[in-house]
């Protein structure tokens, strides 16, 4: 089935030259079936890169999905257009009233600071709140999934020594467990770009969440809470395989601390581009997501959800 997205959004063009199968919200209403409804909160600066990213990955699965982008009415993009904005974005106080089968909220270039000091953080915990009650299952990623769990749970962050930044070997714990994990293997990679870090023992000594996936070099990656109705990702599964390249070229030269990324470069040389290992991996995790813990969870009348 296709994913349904708004009018003229770019990554319609976009993905159609990649031959992935979508259509415009005038087509889908057009079609007699009750779509899962998926709202992403796009705090990232280069919001067009990131619908981008995320369509391509929700696009890989045979149901129909319909999707919402929301913005905080306590901070303004200014790397995106407002026409975009205007065009594409709801204000959270206008869907505060809906209720959703997913939702998505992106990391934030603000992980440095204290979550206290960031300048939407009362906005972003009225949502974290609301997404209890709106929202069958919220999948959070980076900045979002550490302002998650020190907001829900009261662990914290801590800063690393230097930036964790390249593609890192994962580890299930007890993958055949949970179904969000269906068809994995062993280990996978997962893309990492971050200033800070989870504990190992913060998150195992908390009865509240569940620990799913770790590494020995970048440390925790994903946990579960709820039974899945939440889940919280330190790293970017989500990134196309150019985003880390991008970064690190724009940040050469411009900063002090910049290395080159890890396990990224084919033969750890840039001229010969990256090396692409976790795409596979990136389409299996948010189908599992939408298929084990939305699809097969969310009551058919949306209005049910609690």
């Amino acid at each position: 089935m296709p994913l349904r997205l708004p009018d003229k959004l770019p990554a319609i063009d976009i993905l159609a030259r990649e031959n992935i199968f979508v259509i415009d919200e005038t087509r889908g209403h057009s079609q007699q079936i009750r779509p899962l409804n998926i709202v992403i909160l796009n705090l990232m600066p280069l919001k067009i890169t990131t619908e981008t990213d995320l369509v391509r990955l929700l696009s890989n699965n045979p149901l129909h999905i319909e999707l919402t982008f929301m913005k905080l009415k306590s901070h303004t993009s200014k790397n995106t257009p407002i026409e975009h904005m205007q065009m594409f974005y709801k204000d959270f106080d206008k869907l505060r009233e809906q209720k959703f089968d997913g939702m998505i909220i992106t990391g934030a270039p603000v992980e440095q600071m204290e979550f206290e000091e960031v300048n939407y953080w009362d906005e972003i915990k009225d949502i974290f709140s609301w997404a209890r009650t709106h929202v069958t299952s919220t999948l959070y990623i980076c900045w979002a999934a550490q302002a998650g769990l020190y907001y829900h749970y009261n662990i914290p962050k801590y800063p690393l020594k230097k930036k964790m930044f390249g593609i890192f070997e994962q580890h299930a714990v007890r993958k055949e467990a949970y179904p969000i994990f269906r068809g994995f293997d062993d280990t996978f990679d997962m893309p990492h770009s971050r200033h800070t870090e989870l504990h190992r023992e913060d998150i195992i000594n908390c009865p509240d969440i569940t620990l799913l996936a770790e590494s020995e070099e970048s440390g925790v990656s994903i946990v579960m809470a709820r039974e899945g109705r939440e889940f919280y990702i330190t790293g970017h599964m989500e990134y196309n395989p150019e985003t880390l390249d991008t970064e690190y070229k724009r940040d050469l030269g411009k900063r002090s601390d910049v290395d080159m990324p890890k396990n990224y470069y084919i033969d750890d040389d840039p001229a010969k581009g990256p090396k692409v290992t976790w795409r596979a991996h990136a389409n299996l995790l948010f189908s599992n997501w939408i298929n084990y813990y939305v699809y097969q969870t969310t009551p058919y009348d949306i209005t049910q959800i609690k």
